[in-house]
């Protein structure tokens, strides 16, 4: 990551953004950070836009809150509690019937 002050930014935002490969470059007033230039070569509009979306920042402070709490569920419950039942037991069954085959 690159620091720069604001002030002291002698190009044009193009010029630095030329340079950043996989860098970040931070841009400061008064030793505050206050803008980034980042690069967006590897990234998708929905995962920028939810990046920086105050809803979708606080699920995710909440879901790191509840792990770091120890509230968490096991692969297996979690599919007990998203998917059908009937998707449970046709999974069954054809497990059972291609042993029987």
């Amino acid at each position: 990551m690159k620091t720069i002050k604001l002030s002291s930014a002698s190009r044009s935002l193009a010029e630095y953004a030329k340079e950043l490969n996989e860098d970040v470059i931070v841009l400061t007033e008064r030793n505050k950070a206050v803008a980034a230039v980042v690069s967006l070569k590897h990234v998708d509009r929905e995962s920028l836009a939810l990046s920086s979306h105050p809803e979708f920042l606080d699920l995710i402070a909440r879901a790191r809150r509840e792990f770091a709490a120890g509230k968490t569920i096991s692969f297996e419950e979690m599919k007990k509690a998203v998917l059908p039942p009937r998707t449970a037991d046709k999974r069954a069954k054809r497990k059972s019937h291609r042993a029987g085959e």
